[in-house]
């Protein structure tokens, strides 16, 4: 019985050989060196007009909050953080595909992918906190005046 069942082995064995041949050279396969460095050349073109567009908007943010005060101010705060982080994000991104660009074969870039995601992810959950809090402060300070400007009416009519 034992030699019956590693001749099925063996014979499963060998005709799976040439798939298995197959994937460790796919795995080894070398990206060429003018792939990487049309990426890079591609990736530093995108990562200067990200940071063209992320000035623009700041001095744009810049002209709304000198404009108007009191509230539109704490909007200007909301709208320079979601513009940093828009930038942060489009620089990690083009930072990842540098990294996958340097990557010689599909395993280390698969390696890669992967610390990018978890990375990605991190970033994720704590802007979520991060984010969270501030609209719970903002709230509570939002209802603190209210409360007393309603206080400050109250007492004005009685």
């Amino acid at each position: 019985m034992t030699t019956e069942t590693n001749s099925v082995l063996n014979t499963v064995k060998d005709a799976f050989a040439p798939v298995t041949e197959a994937f460790t050279k796919l795995q080894n396969l070398e990206v060429p060196e003018a792939a990487r460095e049309f990426v890079k050349k591609q990736t530093e073109t995108a990562k200067e007009r990200a940071a063209d567009l992320y000035a623009g908007s700041e001095k744009a943010t810049a002209a709304i909050e000198t404009a108007v005060a009191g509230s539109v101010t704490e909007a200007a705060k909301i709208s320079r953080n979601i513009q940093q982080a828009l930038y942060q994000d489009a620089e990690a991104f083009f930072a990842g595909i540098d990294k996958l660009a340097s990557a010689k074969s599909l395993s280390e870039a698969a390696q890669i992918q992967s610390d990018l995601v978890r990375a990605r992810g991190e970033v994720f959950v704590s802007r979520a906190k991060a984010t969270t809090d501030y609209l719970g402060k903002l709230v509570a300070d939002s209802a603190k005046t209210a409360q007393d400007n309603f206080a400050k009416v109250y007492s004005k009519t009685a």
